[in-house]
């Protein structure tokens, strides 16, 4: 259900007005629950113009306002917080990673509706994923979510993006995916690659959330990340960006499957890992073995040598580091911190935050929402044109 704002003329004041609502929209779609003092920031808008933009959508019903629960006030006057209406629109996070699906669900009040995931074979074909995605939906929320409300999907994909139609997992093509998934859904889709996308997601929601300048490395069965700068996700001129895992480590090192040698993903895949402790079948069995602590610190060296020359490049605030090799924990994260200590620049060492990942296996997902909260129109019909109400 959409509330859209009357309006009556279209001259210049009223069309100003109708863009400083959509911007007030757009804030609070994008970040989420803010109070009037945040909005004035993000906006600019003067006091005066924000509490009346701001209190005419509170009276239309497409912005709701909450006052703090009684233990988390404090002195003087309550500050409130201010929500698009929960039930203004709902949007979809489905994760396609090379050996499950993941999907969650967030209304547009940046409430976590549900997540659920499901394992399968690295060559299960694109339409049964689409297949285990839907079901996966349908499960969300105890089964009430409203399908017909869904702005629009995010999707996250393996590899580069504008690659779609090169599988290279052993599947057919998936440029057809996006189509597959609106004739499914009914709305717009978006699609990116899952790891720069659970990047996103630990900006908003997770060991970043509020942070504006992230940079996020995932150390899995391969190894990538993603960048988030200015609070906007960045995805390089060609969509190839934070492709991390194929940063030069070892240069007279073991070739790597992107036709280069000593790549970063040839020493700190678990793959790579495993093959290297050599006593070891599985991660689990590595991780409660005591003896690979020094290889793990090892490997946490040269993942901490690639993250310091990214971050003197780009100059990020927060370090994020996930995937199923960080569960290694101090082991790992021991050797990264005292390699960014040494190669670091001086006048940032004690700028950079180092962190775990906070949202596990659904931060593609939740990533992929948070990539249509921040850009799909999902309110584009409010405010309504000005001659909305001539057809309704």
């Amino acid at each position: 259900m959409l509330w859209p704002m009357p309006l009556h003329h279209d001259g210049p004041l009223a069309r100003l007005r109708r863009g400083h609502e959509e911007l007030v929209l757009g804030l609070l779609r994008k970040h989420g629950p803010l109070s009037r003092a945040e909005l004035g920031r993000h906006s600019g808008l003067s006091r005066t113009t924000l509490y009346d933009i701001v209190g005419a959508l509170v009276d239309s019903g497409a912005v709701v306002a909450t006052a703090p629960a009684a233990g988390e006030r404090r002195r003087g006057r309550p500050v409130e917080t201010l929500t698009l209406h929960p039930e203004a629109g709902q949007a979809i996070g489905i994760d396609f990673a090379r050996r499950a699906v993941h999907v969650a669900a967030v209304n547009v009040a940046h409430e976590v509706m549900g997540s659920a995931g499901e394992a399968h074979e690295p060559d299960l074909p694109w339409q049964e994923r689409v297949d285990v995605a839907e079901r996966l939906v349908g499960s969300l929320a105890g089964g009430t979510l409203r399908l017909g409300s869904l702005g629009a999907i995010g999707v996250g994909v393996v590899g580069p993006v504008q690659d779609a139609a090169e599988e290279q997992d052993g599947t057919e093509p998936r440029r057809d995916l996006p189509l597959l998934l609106r004739k499914r859904f009914g709305v717009p889709v978006l699609v990116d690659n899952n790891t720069r996308l659970a990047a996103l997601a630990e900006a908003t929601w997770g060991a970043a959330a509020g942070d504006q300048d992230v940079l996020y490395l995932r150390l899995s069965h391969g190894v990538g990340g993603g960048l988030v700068v200015g609070g906007s996700l960045h995805r390089g001129a060609h969509g190839l960006s934070g492709e991390f895992g194929h940063i030069t480590v070892e240069p007279d090192g073991r070739r790597c499957s992107c036709g280069g040698r000593g790549c970063l993903e040839t020493v700190a895949s678990v793959g790579a890992v495993l093959e290297a402790h050599d006593r070891a079948d599985d991660l689990p069995t590595l991780l409660a073995d005591p003896a690979a602590a020094t290889l793990l610190d090892g490997v946490g060296a040269k993942v901490g040598t690639v993250l310091a020359a990214v971050c003197n490049a780009i100059g990020p605030g927060v370090v994020v580091i996930g995937g199923e090799l960080a569960e290694a924990g101090e082991a790992l994260f021991g050797g990264v911190a005292r390699a960014l200590a040494a190669d670091l620049m001086p006048i940032s060492r004690n700028r950079v935050d180092l962190r775990p990942a906070a949202l596990g296996e659904a931060a593609g997902a939740l990533g992929a929402i948070a990539l249509v909260l921040h850009e799909s129109p999902l309110l584009a019909r409010y405010p309504a044109s000005p001659d909305s109400e001539e057809h309704t």
